[in-house]
């Protein structure tokens, strides 16, 4: 009896998490992500090209309340009043679809959070935030260096492999332009080992340097 009732209880948590699994993979396919183009690979790190982004940052004393600012701004916290589910695609109307990935990082002030918009969005047409600690950003072209991970993207867990990264570029003669930071890609309720997590850091590439062939993201 206590054998058939462990078999029913294993039987039972595999079939919710096969529900959630397949729940998490639905929502990245659904969830608009920003393009680049794969330039090179260098050690496991993928060097990557992204065109002109628009984001909506702040700068706040811990990661839940920079995240609570930037989300009440895609639920209608803007002088558009557009309210949308975080895991939308690119919504039609006045609605604003939030994009993966989030990109946090550790600033003087404490945590800056950015949350992308739709390709369709520009800097003169996104609609305004109504709280001034968060601002819209446009940011020009750059070239990242990428190192994916997964499971949780706790803070030594990044830390750890933001040293792999920079060590990896340094190894390979690739000059960084910035701090790294982190970016993610699932919703919360993504089981750890599906969760998809990168941390990422701006580089400059010189003419001496090896160029793969361009491959387009998925």
């Amino acid at each position: 009896m206590v054998r058939n009732s462990t078999l029913l209880l294993g039987g039972v948590a595999l079939l919710v998490l096969g529900a959630v699994a397949a729940r998490s993979r639905r929502a990245g396919r659904e969830t608009e992500r920003v393009p680049y183009e794969t330039l090179d690979r260098v050690d496991g790190v993928e060097l990557r090209r992204y065109p002109t982004t628009l984001t909506v940052e702040t700068v706040a004393p811990s990661t839940g309340e920079a995240f609570g600012r930037l989300f009440r701004y895609i639920d209608g916290g803007n002088d558009g009043g557009a309210e949308i589910a975080m895991t939308a695609p690119v919504a039609t109307g006045a609605e604003i679809a939030m994009t993966a990935p989030v990109e946090t990082d550790d600033a003087e002030e404490g945590v800056r959070m950015a949350f992308y918009l739709p390709a369709d969005y520009e800097y003169e047409t996104a609609p305004r935030p109504t709280d001034d600690r968060v601002a819209l950003v446009e940011r020009p072209a750059r070239t990242l260096a990428v190192l994916s991970f997964s499971w949780w993207a706790t803070d030594g867990r990044v830390a750890r492999k933001q040293r792999d990264l920079l060590a990896a570029l340094d190894s390979a003669d690739v000059a960084v332009a910035g701090e790294p930071f982190c970016m993610q890609y699932d919703p919360p309720w993504t089981p750890p080992f599906l969760r998809t997590n990168e941390v990422a850091v701006e580089v400059r590439r010189t003419a001496t340097q090896a160029m793969g062939s361009s491959t387009p993201s998925k």
